[in-house]
């Protein structure tokens, strides 16, 4: 049994984070930067052979998501506590690129590495700052970039993430927006009472298609202030952004859809 539970603080906090544009913007100046807590997503980008662009993006919404519903998670699992500390406060992540001897050597770390079509990401469990392993510590959260790629259409059947058509994002920051939106939906499911939908899911190892909207989509399935009735009319999810890096405060990078048929 997936440990569930472990999303409630996300199936309670949900619209009132979109309704609210003070969720999205709210004043950290007072955080002690080594007290954060995040969870580290490192992509496994080789310098020579580096992978496609959207299969790593597939790869990071799985993995974040697979990390948080580990039956370790469950209550009185060995990462229980960390994870639900974690999702119970803000949903930060952080990416981070490996290769070679500095990727094998995160694969240690209490985590999960998900591969999508040969590329590689590993979502840990969260932790703070001050406590980051030196494995994790040394590498570079900058240069993570791709060259865009040219997927093709999404199998039926999947739930797909659709980045904003006009808000350009490293593959980096994209990862981090991606794996927030799984979890995302992962939690509107389980709030919707959807246990089968998402054993279903697990079992299908959280496959996922990113996918970069067009204009046309993106204003057919955004929510506007209503996203209680684009779940349930559409089954869509919204990731709106703290701005922290790259984009503006209370940006929507990521529009999730569940299939509906």
């Amino acid at each position: 049994m997936l440990p569930l539970n472990v999303l409630d603080p996300l199936v309670s906090r949900y619209a009132q984070w979109l309704s609210l544009v003070s969720e999205a913007t709210a004043d950290t100046s007072d955080e002690d930067p080594d007290d954060v807590v995040l969870m580290p997503v490192v992509l496994r980008i080789e310098r020579r052979e580096p992978p496609a662009r959207t299969a790593l993006l597939e790869a990071a919404a799985a993995a974040a998501l697979a990390v948080c519903l580990d039956e370790r998670c469950a209550p009185g699992g060995e990462w229980h506590e960390a994870m639900h500390g974690w999702i119970s406060g803000r949903i930060r992540k952080v990416t981070r690129r490996a290769r070679g001897a500095h990727w094998e050597a995160v694969q240690s770390l209490p985590g999960i590495t998900v591969e999508v079509d040969g590329a590689e990401v590993r979502a840990l469990l969260p932790m703070r700052v001050a406590d980051m392993p030196k494995e994790l510590s040394r590498l570079q959260i900058s240069g993570s970039d791709l060259e865009p790629d040219s997927p093709g259409p999404a199998a039926d059947g999947v739930p797909v993430l659709w980045l904003h058509p006009d808000v350009p994002m490293s593959a980096g920051k994209a990862a981090a927006q991606v794996g927030h939106a799984s979890m995302l939906l992962a939690a509107q499911l389980h709030g919707d009472g959807s246990g089968e939908e998402l054993e279903r899911w697990a079992a299908e190892g959280y496959r996922c298609a990113v996918r970069q909207a067009s204009a046309e989509t993106w204003s057919d399935l955004h929510p506007g202030t209503d996203p209680e009735t684009a779940w349930r009319k559409d089954r869509v999810a919204v990731v709106r952004d703290a701005g922290f890096t790259e984009v503006d405060p209370g940006t929507v990078t990521v529009l999730a859809q569940w299939p509906t048929g």
